[in-house]
Formats: C-alpha cells, structure tokens, sequence
C-alpha cells in the first residue's frame, strides 16, 4: 500500500494547492498550541479547508481536551478530521462521535519510551488512527508537536505492530531519512512539516524532494 502524506503547518490557501500539487493526501491546520511552530486563527483555518479538494482530508491539530470544546471548533472551521495533540478527558471520544459522525478522530502519542506502547493500545479502540510524535506534554509549557525531532522509531515500529488502526509518523522527517522511515516503521502515513519548509514557507524544492524519494 503507497505511504500517505499529511503536510503540515499549513499556514494559507497557496501552502494547501502547493503541498495538495506534490501528493499531499492530507494537510494539517494548527490551531492555538501552548508551544511550536505554524498556529494560525481559526478563521483562516475555516478558509483553507473550504478550499481543499475532495478526497484531501484536512486535519484539524487542536490542544483542547474536552468534547464542548473540540465539538465546538469544529463546528467554526469545518474539517473533516480533528488531530487530538493532547490527553483527553474522561468519555471525551463517546461525545465526539455522537456530536461529529463522520469526522475522523486522530489522538497523537507522543513517544518517549515504553510507556507510548501501553497509551497507544488503550486509546486505539476510540480513534480512526494514532500518529507518532516528538513532544513532551508532561513539560511547563507543554510540547505538542512540531519539534523537528525524531524518536525512536523502534517503539513507533511496535505500536505499529500491536494496535490494529492506522499510524502516522511525525517528526524529524527529511527527504534524507524518509526510505529508512518507511522501512523501519512502516507507517499507513508521514506527517510533514519543517522536513518541507524553508525560512518558515513551505518550499517546493524539499516538497518534491520529499515525495521524489518515497518513491520505490
């Protein structure tokens, strides 16, 4: 099966066709984030995804953590799949499924060691799929992705293998490491986001030289 691609910190209309030209299956909106790169208001997040194609999933990266919150941001900016960046609270994923059908749920992990492999089982049966970060939430100010780091991709490999929902890899994601990525983890798809970028803009000449080397 061909390894998707999620481009992320999307940050305008021009940035969703460009990354949407090169292969892009999905791009990803950041909304307000304790930390990191690429937030943008809500109401240009509701403008880019209007403009996105069918068949391209637009993800929503949000810091919420309970259902009112998440259920009613997604009401403003009108995705069609809501990336959890953080805990959620007790029966949060019941009251988005009844208040969102048909919205895909994504919870990010953040891997940091062992203990990524027990989150990631327990929260597979609620969510479409679970993407592999770098961040630390368990910092002052939380990380919630975006670092540009990579993690061990051997722990990713083993969530990969023991939940039975798609996976996306995140961080540190070059056009340099890319083939050993797949190889390694065997992702259903790769988020994107600084690996693609240059002086802050999403730069054509990575974006293909990102896709140019996924190729077999």
């Amino acid at each position: 099966m061909k390894t998707r691609v999620k481009v992320c910190c999307i940050s305008s209309v021009d940035e969703a066709r460009l990354a949407v030209q090169h292969g892009a299956s999905a791009v990803g909106l950041v909304s307000a984030m304790p930390s990191g790169p690429g937030v943008i208001p809500d109401a240009l997040i509701a403008t880019i995804a209007a403009g996105v194609p069918p068949g391209v999933a637009t993800f929503l990266l949000t810091s919420a953590r309970s259902a009112a919150a998440i259920i009613e941001q997604q009401r403003r900016v009108r995705v069609n799949t809501l990336q959890l960046c953080d805990e959620l609270e007790d029966g949060a994923y019941h009251e988005l499924r009844r208040a969102l059908p048909g919205i895909g749920l994504v919870q990010v992990i953040h891997v940091a060691g062992e203990e990524s492999i027990g989150q990631a089982v327990n929260v597979a049966p609620f969510v479409d799929a679970i993407l592999l970060d770098s961040g630390n939430p368990r910092l002052l100010i939380k990380e919630l992705g975006g670092t540009g780091r990579r993690h061990d991709w051997k722990i990713s490999r083993r969530i990969r293998d023991a939940v039975p929902v798609p996976i996306y890899l995140a961080g540190g994601l070059l056009a340099e490491n890319v083939t050993e990525a797949i190889a390694t983890v065997r992702p259903f798809g790769l988020d994107v986001c600084s690996g693609v970028r240059s002086n802050g803009g999403l730069d054509a000449d990575k974006l293909h030289a990102f896709f140019t080397a996924m190729q077999p």
